[in-house]
């Protein structure tokens, strides 16, 4: 595909933060056993906005022989996609960006691979160049933020903690590589195996820990490596029954039935802040530690259950 390096994009009150960009396999890249990054490209990117950090996007998969339903490409897409009977809707899965070059008219996702057993896992490992997908994501012709990141330090905060599970590490990496190192960071990240553990660009002053599981279960070693890290920062709490005085109650999520997904509105101030997300049941565990045990002020945590053991994503 031959695109031109010129970018212009004309930001209007009509446009809305998101819409869908057509687009199609440029290639892929095996990162290692469990990632493969695929680069896509179309004419659609050059209005992709370029924001960064853990950027949300949705993913729109074919249906068997290829096949899109019309959804369109401006904010009414999802009712459309839901007012379609079951077997017409295409799959959708949401996924973060990893890297994105308007100019070149390019986009990067790495894919987690976990076999056939799920629409996206399946679609990755297969894909091939001139693969068509559909990907929801943020306008560059809309005048405000469009959203869709949940990454917001407060300018004082004295320390930063990055933490989640295999689905995390594309945006915990974004994130990672953003970071100047002026501000301390500590980045643990737990994955299937030790071949996963893959090359970040961070600066000194980003600490990047990878754990490996091995067949482990989820958060086996990622919640003890929380506390540890908790500790070696100072932060109060032993992970023992009892709160810290001054910690906020929680109430209880059935991550079963509900998303866990808290995320603050303010400025948690100075000291500690924390971004965790991953496998629901695991995200619930350390909040608990966090807030109810460890005293952190939840105005300093962001929680983010991207998925739940046993449960695959409806949209």
């Amino acid at each position: 595909m031959t695109v031109s390096s010129e970018r212009t994009v004309e930001r209007t009150a009509e446009a809305g933060p998101y819409r869908g960009f057509h687009v199609e396999v440029l290639r892929t890249l095996r990162l290692s056993p469990s990632f493969v990054r695929v680069t896509f490209g179309g004419e659609d990117l050059a209005e992709f906005a370029d924001n960064g950090f853990d950027q949300r996007i949705k993913v729109i998969l074919p249906l068997p022989g290829g096949v899109f339903a019309p959804l369109g490409d401006d904010a009414d897409w999802y009712q459309r996609w839901r007012a379609l009977p079951q077997e017409l809707r295409n799959p959708i899965r949401t996924y973060t960006v990893r890297a994105v070059r308007p100019e070149l008219r390019e986009l990067d996702v790495d894919f987690v691979l976990h076999g056939e057993s799920s629409p996206a896992s399946r679609w990755a490992t297969h894909a091939s160049p001139r693969d068509r997908i559909v990907v929801i994501g943020p306008n560059a012709a809309f005048p405000g933020p469009s959203g869709g990141q949940e990454w917001a330090p407060p300018a004082d905060a004295e320390h930063l903690l990055l933490a989640g599970d295999e689905t995390a590490v594309p945006a915990i990496a974004a994130i990672a590589e953003s970071l100047s190192g002026d501000v301390p960071a500590t980045v643990l990240l737990e994955v299937p195996e030790a071949a996963d553990a893959l090359p970040l660009a961070v600066r000194p002053g980003v600490r990047v820990t990878w754990l490996p599981r091995g067949g482990g279960g989820h958060g086996d070693l990622l919640v003890p490596a929380v506390r540890a890290a908790l500790g070696r920062v100072g932060v109060p709490g032993d992970g023992g029954p009892s709160a810290p005085a001054g910690a906020a109650a929680l109430e209880d999520v059935d991550v079963d039935a509900e998303i866990l997904w808290e995320v603050p509105e303010g400025s948690g101030g100075a000291g500690l802040y924390a971004w965790l997300a991953g496998e629901a049941g695991m995200v619930k565990l350390l909040r608990r530690h966090l807030v109810q045990e460890a005293g952190v002020p939840r105005s300093s945590v962001a929680f983010m259950g991207y998925w739940r053991l046993g449960r695959s994503e409806t949209a």
